[in-house]
């Protein structure tokens, strides 16, 4: 395997075990909380969550996508191009589902401030993210598997 693969799996792994960590302290953690803050400041908390989350997951989430896209177009020797398609396709969901599930509750929250309805929808559409990077990181892991075993059958030999 060459040193760019490397480096593009190594990469690719690091961003969706990032992601994946993160989206479930934010799911578990995070947005159930948004209940405690007052209804005075939500809207102003809302925004800043916003645009400070985006600081931190949109550059993760672009190098993701453009390893998880490198990754089908050129997979390392002993990675299987239908799990690196497997992979994308996941992450394609999960994209949407931030476009067109989660970023519209935030912007509403935002703007109109706390409402119940919307927090607990934000809550239970964000599974769909959290499972997605979950089983996203478990194919991560077992990519990483693949290769490190074919590295070590060619050492052996």
């Amino acid at each position: 395997m060459t040193k760019r693969h490397t480096t593009i799996l190594l990469l690719h792994a690091a961003s969706t075990l990032f992601m994946t960590g993160l989206i479930w302290f934010v799911q578990v953690v995070h947005y159930p909380l948004f209940a405690a803050v007052g209804p005075e400041e939500f809207a102003g908390y809302a925004s800043a969550h916003s645009v400070r989350t985006a600081w931190v997951v949109v550059p993760v989430m672009l190098l993701e996508m453009g390893t998880a896209i490198w990754l089908v177009a050129a997979p390392p020797p002993g990675v299987r191009r239908s799990r690196a398609i497997a992979g994308l396709l996941l992450l394609t969901l999960i994209w949407f589902s931030t476009a067109f599930l989660q970023v519209p509750r935030h912007e509403r929250l935002g703007g109109v401030g706390f409402d119940s309805e919307t927090v607990t929808t934000l809550v239970a559409t964000n599974w769909v993210r959290t499972g997605g990077w979950t089983l996203r990181s478990m194919l991560v892991l077992l990519l990483l598997s693949a290769v490190i075993a074919r590295s070590t059958r060619r050492e052996s030999s």
